[in-house]
């Protein structure tokens, strides 16, 4: 623990003054003069933040899973809080990120706090333990920093190329849509110690259905989502951001695919089998595909081209990781996903769409309250054709109906 703290610090440290000594260079960079004197206080929370990522993993570590939980939820409440009620009273930038600075402070000192009581005296640097834990993390730390770098380019890219008006109505239309993490991430995390178990019985069988029905039920809720979140595009743009972004809608309608494909976890099928090397391979070329062709998406499609190489290198990448699992687990891939239930979910999917369509075109009502009546008839729809064609096994008929009450 001490280790990562120390790691994570001096990380954190460097970011600090390569920042603050570039910061004009930096707000250059990013076609926006203006937030040069914003620089060095991000790198501040940056910093913070770093050291803190280290609070929730060891409480899991620790087996105090309920604390974890709670941990989560009221710091993200408190993050919502400071980020919020600071911009509102004040109506300032400092205000916004004077107030990011002081939620990542209170968790430094929570996280010092938990540490000192949970581990009193034994908390100290171990180089024998640390050269361990760098042959393990260096190569997936790797294609975590190239994966950070390929997930943001796009954006880099398109802030350097354009106004910043611009860059807002595409910022925009890449809309961030937390709630897939929040249902991916666990998954894949109980997918992977799943998966673990089975391979170090050597009963690939298993493994392969484990990931079948992981990938399933992780389509039961994303292909849906993909059908909702196009069909309410504009309605979703405009009730968060009004008219003025309207230019968004084209482009988060085509941003919206990255929620289908986060139906395959395919880094974390590999990361079962230590395909580490792998994943930083299959990430460099990922890079190398958005910055070698952006530009000429760009010219070609315009601002969208930036998001079309960006999905269209992604698709590639998890097409190429597919193929690795598949070998790995010593099958094909006409067996590597379960082909036939995903083609019966998406036609479910686009089915649920069709109500929703015709109360869309036909009733003429206040955004936020047309976006409740189209979501509540959409998943109306769609679970009425889940349960009519019997496209759920039974535990999951029992799940879903034991929530009605």
């Amino acid at each position: 623990m001490t280790n990562s703290v120390i790691i994570l610090a001096v990380s954190g440290l460097v970011c600090v003054t390569a920042l603050a000594a570039r910061a004009h260079q930096v707000a250059a960079w990013l076609g926006n003069p203006g937030i040069s004197g914003y620089v060095a206080p991000i790198a501040i929370f940056l910093l913070f933040m770093l050291l803190t990522s280290v609070l929730e993993i060891s409480m899991m570590a620790r087996k105090h899973y309920v604390l974890a939980a709670w941990t989560y939820f009221s710091s993200d409440v408190l993050r919502s809080a400071l980020l919020i009620l600071p911009v509102l009273v004040f109506r300032s930038l400092p205000a916004l990120v004077g107030g990011a600075i002081a939620f990542a402070a209170i968790r430094v000192c929570f996280c010092a706090g938990y540490l000192l009581r949970e581990f009193r005296g034994e908390l100290a640097f171990d180089w024998p333990c640390l050269r361990r834990q760098l042959i393990y993390a260096l190569p997936f730390e790797l294609a975590i920093i190239v994966d950070t770098l390929q997930n943001n380019y796009h954006q880099y890219t398109v802030s350097h190329l354009f106004p910043v008006t611009a860059f807002a109505i595409y910022s925009i239309g890449c809309l961030q849509l937390p709630f897939v993490d929040f249902v991916a991430g666990p998954a894949a995390n109980v997918m992977m110690v799943r998966m673990a178990e089975e391979t170090g019985e050597r009963r690939n069988s298993q493994v392969l259905a484990i990931w079948r029905d992981t990938t399933r039920k992780l389509a039961l809720v994303f292909l849906p989502l993909f059908a909702l979140l196009v069909i309410s595009a504009r309605q979703i743009i405009l009730l968060l951001f009004t008219e003025r972004y309207a230019a968004a809608i084209p482009i988060f309608m085509l941003w919206t695919i990255v929620v289908p494909l986060a139906t395959l976890q395919t880094e974390s099928i590999l990361r079962v089998f230590a395909q580490t090397h792998f994943i930083l391979g299959v990430n460099v070329l990922r890079l190398a595909m958005i910055a070698g062709m952006i530009v000429s998406f760009i010219v070609t499609f315009g601002v969208r081209g930036a998001v079309l190489i960006t999905l269209t290198a992604t698709a590639v990448s998890k097409g190429l990781s597919l193929v690795r699992a598949a070998n790995l687990m010593n099958t094909s891939m006409r067996q590597i996903l379960p082909w036939g239930s995903l083609a019966s979910i998406t036609a479910a999917s686009a089915a649920a769409c069709l109500p929703v369509w015709i109360v869309k075109t036909q009733l003429h009502l206040p955004l936020a309250l047309l976006l409740v009546v189209m979501g509540s008839l959409f998943v109306l729809a769609y679970a009425g054709l889940l349960f009519g064609f019997k496209l759920l096994n039974e535990d999951e008929r029992l799940i879903i109906s034991s929530w009605v009450p």
